[in-house]
């Protein structure tokens, strides 16, 4: 028996409907004044609703939005049914219409004309929200049907979420670029504009309510698509948040593309939910092809104008719908214009001609990932042409082969080119032929085909990353601050500590030490110390370098977050603040057994009592053993610190020339005594010398990231110490999931990296975020490592990062928890036993 309900597809389309209303639900989100505590659950506050558009952006109405103080709401959100809510403070960064006063304040709450839209942008990040799916087609192609709503309003003296259904009735504006729709038989009480208004067919919002009529049961929504009429910047963009818009909906499309494609979430997509809908975007493609192509487009950098992306839909062959109004703006409104002009048996050729198109398009700048960007592409266009016959196929590779000769050909012209020209490298802005402004030269190819050696070229680089870079050049010589930290193995919640000031040469002079300190009461305890520090090694308008040491096991203690003292900016936004292994030297490699052959750590408990010794700073370390000084900074190769000689050498060859020199020195006398008497230290000097090899490499070339505990959102276990030292010198190592259930701890993860050799590396917390997704994490490491020129800069690369994150920058919230090892190896730490006596 079926218990009444009719079987088949019919239960199946309503078990679809109830999983959209649900998603649609956890999206939704209430606007108030910026007030504390309980008053956000007051209705006095109440302003009205809004929906997560993408990650820490909020679509509402400027109504709304603006009857806030100054442009500042708070925002409450749900994630899932009896989790309880959550705040986040927001700020209103734009309106339509655009209203904004002489001040930049947004005009007061009313009665707001058409479209009456504004974008709420989060202030602190926020990581566990659901996202709504926005349509990439106008919604005046929507015909009359029933739509669904959410939105919160005042029930019984609380607020509370609600959702229903609403009828279309038409539309007010015609086909003007100003179009809202008409809704009724439902009555929307106050409080839900602003809320979503969704197309329950395709499971996608299509609006956004804007009020309710007073005379019947219903109101009006604003088409979605009024966002492309947002103001576009007038200076050329120079990365992809200098538009609001394209920052937002990139974003969007990657969120949902990287949503689907977790592996160890089990929650529902909306593009799970799309495809039960039996959703068919374009007559061609499924929901789930739709996203993976939006989120490919979506690395790419934004078309170089609205101009540009209607000559790219005009050259289509196949391409005869009118222009829609407003006009599209991104790659996503392209592909929806695509919708309405596809005829069934040629509606794929028609975006995948699409799709090549915008992988050749002229770009306003690029950045390190927009190579990858390209090559995913074409791996979709060519996965998905399978389809289609032999013939098309062919075009498409002669296309693909095309666009690589025509960058081979340039490079090869740049390769010629005397020093001073400027590239399509990272930064660099390109005008429509792709030349730079200002000079003729072609652009350079991108990271997918290599580059041969010739001289280093300068770039043009964004006002604020030149402030950067400038600071860190001029710094490099620069005295600075040091922490050092020892964990006492007999009490491990306790700890020693020094504050030293380190001159340029690696000499340091101590300030103070204590010993026994709580380690939860360290920040209060440093905070004297440190302030005289700073004092030592500041400059007006130049703020010092932090370098904390720090016991592997404490590694990912957030130094940066420290506030000294309490109610002041945490000191990662404050100044440059790397950590530095401070037991390098003692940790056990493979050679001595401490790793299995698949790179498990076997013999952890260091700190614990059984084997204090095996840490103690008091214990002579293998610089002692070789005869060496620890404060001398100089190795085997410590003739060769200049970098100048293997710069724009292949990675190859300059490995295998250091590898050459350290040989020869081997043959030279030294004063280490015999070695025998100390055991076979060959090992320990190969991974040394390996160690300031990589270090010179990446202080010379660009450094390339590499994620090594996630793929793709799926965790993985962190390669052995061997497979590390295998990697190229240019690689700075990335842990994604660091303070995630993993296949190791994260001490276990960070001594295999210290041990593989590296002395820069980078993770971030997690912080109990399991299904977070993690993509633009991934991106945001690729581009922000790759893109200064060497990894001198990295220091003052993170340090800009926090401090964009601390004013609330959503553009760098991927960044939020990161932290940075940073451990010059020409500069060892000064020496151990001065600090710790056994009691």
């Amino acid at each position: 028996m079926t218990g009444g309900h009719a079987p088949g597809a019919s239960n199946a389309f309503d078990a679809a409907r109830r999983a959209l209303r649900g998603l649609v639900v956890a999206a939704t989100v209430r606007i108030h004044r910026p007030v504390v505590g309980y008053a956000l659950e007051e209705p006095a506050t109440f302003l009205g609703s809004g929906f997560f558009v993408a990650p820490n952006w909020v679509l509402t109405c400027a109504h709304v939005a603006c009857g806030g103080e100054g442009g500042e709401v708070a925002v409450v959100y749900e994630t899932a049914p009896g989790r309880g809510v959550s705040t986040a403070p927001g700020r209103v960064v734009a309106t339509l219409p655009d209203l904004a006063g002489d001040a930049g304040r947004t005009a007061p709450a009313g009665n707001w004309p058409a479209p009456d839209l504004a974008l709420v942008q989060l202030t602190s990040p926020v990581v566990d929200h659901e996202c709504v799916y926005v349509s990439e087609r106008p919604a005046a192609y929507y015909g009359e049907g029933r739509v669904l709503y959410a939105g919160w309003t005042e029930n019984e003296g609380r607020l509370q979420v609600m959702d229903g259904t609403l009828t279309v009735q038409g539309t007010i504006g015609g086909w003007s670029s100003d179009v809202q729709m008409r809704l009724g038989d439902n009555d929307l009480p106050y409080g839900v504009s602003g809320g979503p208004v969704i197309d329950p067919v395709r499971g996608e919002v299509i609006g956004v309510l804007k009020a309710r009529s007073d005379h019947r049961p219903g109101g009006t929504s604003t088409g979605i698509e009024q966002l492309r009429t947002l103001r576009v910047p007038g200076e050329r963009a120079t990365a992809e948040h200098s538009d609001v818009y394209q920052a937002v909906f990139h974003a969007h499309d990657r969120y949902h593309r990287d949503r689907q494609r977790h592996p160890a979430s089990r929650r529902q997509t909306w593009t799970d939910v799309q495809g039960r809908l039996g959703a068919r975007p374009g007559r061609t493609l499924s929901p789930d092809e739709r996203i993976q192509l939006l989120g490919r487009l979506a690395e790419l950098p934004p078309p170089e104008s609205t101009r540009g992306l209607l000559d790219i839909l005009d050259s289509l062959p196949d391409f005869q719908a009118s222009t829609p109004l407003p006009a599209p703006r991104g790659w996503r409104d392209g592909l929806g214009a695509l919708y309405e002009s596809a005829s069934d048996d040629g509606a794929l050729e028609l975006v995948l001609d699409y799709a090549m198109r915008a992988m050749s398009a002229p770009r306003p700048f690029v950045v390190p990932s927009t190579s990858d960007a390209e090559k995913a592409l074409w791996v979709w266009v060519w996965q998905a042409a399978q389809r289609l016959s032999a013939r098309y196929r062919s075009g498409l590779a002669e296309q693909r082969m095309e666009r690589l000769r025509r960058r081979e050909e340039a490079r090869r012209r740049s390769d010629g080119d005397e020093p001073g020209t400027l590239f399509d490298r990272p930064g660099t802005v390109l005008d429509r032929s792709g030349t730079v402004p200002g000079g003729p030269r072609p652009p350079r190819p991108g990271r997918d085909v290599a580059p041969r050696p010739g001289p280093r070229v300068p770039q043009r680089r964004i006002a604020s990353d030149a402030r950067v870079r400038a600071r860190a050049v001029a710094g490099a010589a620069r005295p600075s601050a040091l922490v050092e930290l020892i964990r006492r193995g007999w009490e491990p919640d306790r700890c020693d500590w020094s504050v030293s000031v380190a001159g340029p040469g690696g000499e340091a002079v101590r300030l103070h030490e204590a010993e026994r300190t709580p380690l939860a009461d360290l920040p209060a305890h440093l905070a004297g110390p440190l302030a005289e520090a700073f004092r030592h090694c500041d400059e007006p308008g130049r703020p010092a370098l932090l370098q904390v040491a720090l016991p592997h096991a404490l590694l990912g203690l957030e130094v940066d977050a420290w506030q000294l003292p309490p109610d002041t900016e945490p000191l990662g936004a404050q100044r440059p603040v790397v950590v530095r292994c401070a037991d390098r030297d003692r940790l056990p490699g493979e050679a001595y057994g401490a790793f299995g052959a698949d790179g498990a750590y076997e013999g952890y408990g260091a700190y614990g009592v059984d084997a204090p010794d095996h840490f103690r700073p008091d214990r002579d370390g293998p610089d002692r053993a070789r005869g060496r000084h620890p404060g001398d900074g100089m190795g085997d190769l410590g003739d060769m610190a200049a970098v100048d000689g293997v710069d724009g050498v292949d990675g190859v060859e300059a490995r295998d020339g250091l590898e050459a020199s350290v040989r020869a020195s081997r043959d030279e006398p030294n004063d280490w005594g015999d070695v025998d008497d100390w055991g076979d230290l060959d090992g320990r000097d190969d991974l040394e010398e390996e160690r300031r090899a990589r270090w010179r490499w990446l202080h010379a070339h660009r450094a390339r990231a590499e994620v090594l505990d996630c793929d793709e959102g799926l965790r993985k276990p962190v390669p052995s110490v061997e497979q590390l030292r295998a990697l190229s010198h240019g690689t700075v190592p990335v842990l994604c999931r660091y303070g995630d259930l993993r296949y190791e701890d994260d001490a276990e993860a960070l001594a295999r990296i210290v041990l593989g050799g590296y002395g820069v590396a980078l993770w971030r917390r997690r912080r109990g975020r399991p299904d977070a997704v993690c993509g633009e994490f991934h991106r945001g490491t690729i581009d922000e490592i790759a893109e200064p020129a060497s990894a001198h800069h990295l220091p003052e690369a993170v340090h800009d990062l926090r401090m964009r994150l601390r004013a609330g920058r959503t553009e760098t919230f991927w960044a939020d928890g990161v932290a940075l090892l940073y451990d010059d190896p020409h500069h060892p730490l000064p020496g151990a036993g001065d600090l710790l006596e056994a009691p």
